[in-house]
This record gives C-alpha cells, sequence and structure tokens, in this order.
C-alpha cells in the first residue's frame, strides 16, 4: 500500500526555520523522482521543491535560495530545510511522489510576522 506521511509543520516567527520529512512506504524508493508541494488557503497548490533519483533539485522561484529538498534513500525519506521563512510561506505542504501520483495528507507551517 502506497503510504506517504508528512512530519515537522508548526508555528514559527518569521526568520525561522523548520525541516519537514517525508516518510514513503513505496517501492524502489531510491528510484523514484519526489516533491513537496504547498497549498495556502484561496490559492492553488503549487510546486515548492523535487528531487531526482540523481538528487538533482528542482525549487519554485519563490523558496530558491532559502529551502533545501533532500533525501535519504536508506530511511525512504525526503525532507525539506526551510530557512528564512516568511508569512507567505504559509501552507499546508504535501509530499508527492509523481509516477505514482501518490500525496501525503499534509503538514501545516504557519509562519508569523
Amino acid at each position: 500500500q502506497v503510504q506517504l506521511v508528512e512530519s515537522g509543520g508548526g508555528l514559527v516567527q518569521s526568520g525561522g526555520s523548520l525541516r519537514l520529512s517525508c516518510v514513503a512506504s513505496i517501492t524502489i524508493f531510491e528510484h523514484r523522482t519526489m516533491a513537496w508541494y504547498r497549498q495556502a488557503p484561496g490559492k492553488q497548490r503549487e510546486l515548492v521543491a523535487s528531487i531526482t533519483r540523481g538528487d538533482t533539485p528542482t525549487y519554485g522561484d519563490s523558496v530558491k535560495g532559502r529551502f533545501t529538498v533532500s533525501r535519504d534513500n536508506a530511511k525512504n525519506t525526503v525532507y525539506l530545510q526551510m530557512n528564512s521563512l516568511k508569512p507567505d510561506d504559509t501552507a499546508v505542504y504535501y509530499c508527492n511522489c509523481p509516477t505514482l501520483g501518490a500525496w501525503g495528507r499534509g503538514t501545516q507551517v504557519t509562519v508569523s510576522s
């Protein structure tokens, strides 16, 4: 059964940091691109970052230079390190496996000004 479970969200002040984790119960995790999306109230879901099986990252323009995506294939886990957080980063963050069309339930990130 495909399952993605996010953790690490919370409330943080502007300028602070959080690290999100996503544990993936999927086959051949090490061969799959993984991604993080976010959705703020009243807005469309947007790509935050993705990482290929070769560890090549891609970032959305609004998070470049502040967020870092990484993976630990031994733990079937993908991470999102978020630094210099802004109130505009407030959203529910979702883990995604594009090739399986799988989504986690999301974790709330709230950045106070």
